[in-house]
């Protein structure tokens, strides 16, 4: 077979010279054949592109926003949710109505102390409360003075005088622009108030001794 590649001719190369293959011989021969680079090659009948099997391989997931999801997302912190509950009507105190309840008794006081305290010292009373009702109706007492004033008064009915005084000068001392205009009268209310309770207990007192001693038999000799 390699005699079909031999070129003829030259008789004289030595023994050892390599031989002379001719290209013509070999092509002519039919010799293997190569695919030349720049051919086509044709794509598959079914119509989808060939991927090299490195790219079909698993990978990371691309990046991108997360699908959403079916949850209802929460508000963020710090925000305020909206509230869908109906708002509750809460009862409303009416300024009037507690004035009322504070006024009422200390003048319910006052009338016990008339026939039995000078009148002056009545009149100028009566006048300090007429400006405790003005500056309370005129939106010019703190809510502090109102709460403080409604114990007052309770100690008040109650005849524990000490600790109606404590509250009298526990506003003077905290509240002294608010109440000093008539807390003078509502001190020496308190001050003859308890005067009068003291009358009072002092005669009823000397009527039951009084009495204890007309029951008591008289004893023969």
């Amino acid at each position: 077979m390699a005699e079909l590649y031999v070129k003829p001719g030259n008789k004289e190369r030595g023994w050892n010279d390599p031989p002379q293959f001719s290209y013509g011989l070999q092509t002519q021969a039919g010799g293997p054949k190569r695919t030349p680079l720049t051919k086509r090659v044709a794509a598959p009948q079914d119509g989808a592109p060939r991927v090299p099997p490195s790219e079909t391989s698993p990978g990371p997931s691309p990046v991108g926003p997360p699908p959403p999801s079916s949850t209802p997302s929460r508000p963020p912190v710090g925000s305020c949710p909206v509230s869908t509950v109906d708002p509750v009507d809460f009862p409303v105190t009416d300024c009037e109505t507690l004035l009322e309840d504070v006024l009422k008794p200390l003048e319910q006081a006052l009338d016990d102390c008339r026939g039995h305290t000078k009148k002056q010292v009545c009149d100028d009373i009566s006048r300090r409360l007429a400006l405790l009702q003005e500056q309370w109706a005129g939106g010019k007492l703190s809510t502090p003075v109102k709460k403080r004033m409604a114990l007052l008064v309770r100690e008040l009915l109650s005849h524990q005088w000490d600790a109606a005084d404590d509250i009298h000068r526990s506003l003077m001392v905290d509240h002294v622009t608010e109440v000093s205009q008539w807390m003078v009268g509502v001190k020496r209310l308190i001050a003859e108030k308890r005067s009068l309770s003291s009358e009072e207990e002092a005669n009823e007192d000397k009527t039951a001794a009084t009495a204890e001693n007309q029951t008591v038999p008289e004893q023969d000799p």
